[in-house]
């Protein structure tokens, strides 16, 4: 686990908060600092707990899974993933650059631009708050590597296993209803966004993240400019105090501490657009293999998928009894058909129980239950399809040089007793 101790960016060369260090504790006080201007050198505030406010495991359930530091990217197991809404504590966090130390909801703007945009705006956030019409939706946000340690041979990145995934509820205006404000040239073809989180090397200069969608789902309903999550302001971990939200699609196109979407006539080539990020081969390739750069396409939509949240794997369960199961199951852009589960490694399923999403692309929760036949080792399977009979492979599915879109069965191991 790394250690939580202020960190210099915090403090100027004198030990003294920074200015925009002060703004961002205000903005999580919800009130002025008095007395700010006295405070002595390399002191933080009591109401942080002696933490760095820019240290998102200081609000995070103490059993999340810390993958890396720098950035920042933290897994949820999967046993703390069965709140049918996740709650900002036990979501998880990745980054690709270091968490903006200056974040002030009062001067905040959002500026779109761009060449297919027929003349840039900026709006505060009180502008948008007032003209226009605010809708809430439960989104799925699953990174694109999630699973990734399931891959064999391994690839480079982050090993997540299952945990990198969350179905929040996000308030905020339609993005379709600020481009309609601004107004499109008829060449308008895609979006990106740009956020205020900073390159590792700290050069304000270097881009981090730089990602976008097409039109038609720049369009969508559900595609939102968010500044609240669970009805609370955004936690800056997640992008206080505006986000792009857009569910069924790689996580990554939901850029955080939004400041700028630019309208393009072409495929958006920021930061992460270009190489083999967040891309997928476009034939089938030997494990192992790295295809040229050419022979890529931009993941979307995301795989159907499943994940067991009840029980926690590891438990013993007394012979006899039934073993109640449950978890979630998304599609991408699709709806999730039906859940089956297994506990004879894939032999024979049964149906679950599966409910209606919320609204579109949000998760759908599924409950089942086995009975043993005798004391043992068990594994338990979850197993979804969706609305176009598309189901979750059993094993690894495809290999691929980056480790995405790993959607095998979730299985969860218990003992009989």
């Amino acid at each position: 686990m790394p250690t939580r101790k202020p960190t210099n960016r915090l403090f100027d060369r004198r030990g003294f908060l920074r200015q925009s260090t002060l703004a961002t504790l205000g903005t999580m006080l919800g009130t002025e600092l008095v007395f700010a201007d006295r405070l002595p050198p390399n002191y933080l505030p009591l109401a942080f707990d002696r933490t760095d406010p820019l240290d998102p495991m200081s609000s995070k359930h103490k059993d999340l899974i810390v993958l890396s530091d720098k950035p920042w990217n933290i897994e949820t197991p999967p046993h703390l993933l069965d709140d049918r809404v996740t709650p900002a504590e036990r979501m998880f966090v990745r980054n690709n650059g270091l968490i903006p130390d200056a974040v002030d909801p009062t001067t905040w703007t959002l500026t779109i631009n761009g060449e297919s945009a027929r003349a840039a705006k900026t709006y505060t956030l009180a502008d948008l708050k007032k003209r226009f019409r605010t809708h809430t939706y439960q989104l799925t946000l699953e990174c694109a590597g999630n699973g990734r340690a399931g891959f064999f041979p391994k690839t480079a990145g982050n090993q997540w296993s299952e945990g990198a995934v969350s179905c929040a509820e996000w308030t905020g205006v339609r993005l379709k209803d600020i481009l309609a404000d601004v107004g499109l040239k008829p060449d308008a073809a895609y979006i990106g966004y740009y956020g205020r989180d900073l390159h590792l090397s700290q050069d304000p200069k270097k881009e981090v993240i730089s990602r976008g969608v097409p039109m038609f789902k720049a369009f969508e309903d559900e595609t939102l400019v968010a500044w609240a999550m669970n009805g609370q302001d955004i936690p800056l971990a997640h992008g206080a105090p505006l986000r792009l939200v857009i569910g069924g699609w790689p996580a990554s196109v939901s850029g955080k501490w939004l400041h700028t979407i630019s309208v393009r006539n072409k495929i958006h080539d920021g930061a992460k657009m270009t190489g083999k990020s967040y891309k997928v081969p476009i034939d089938p390739v030997e494990p192992g293999q790295d295809p040229p750069e050419n022979r890529f396409k931009i993941i979307e939509s995301m795989p159907v998928k499943s994940v067991i949240t009840f029980p926690k794997t590891g438990i013993t369960s007394p012979n006899g009894r039934p073993i109640a199961l449950r978890g979630h199951a998304w599609a991408g852009d699709r709806v999730v058909r039906s859940v089956e589960v297994s506990m004879d490694f894939g032999a024979t399923w049964q149906p679950a129980k599966l409910e209606p999403p919320r609204n579109r692309l949000a998760w759908q929760h599924w409950s089942a239950e086995v009975r043993p036949p005798r004391p043992g080792y068990y594994e338990l399977w979850a197993r979804a399809t969706d609305e176009t009979g598309v189901s979750q492979p059993m094993v690894m599915p495809q290999w691929n040089p980056e480790g995405y879109c790993n959607n095998a069965c979730h299985r969860v191991a218990v003992k009989v007793v």
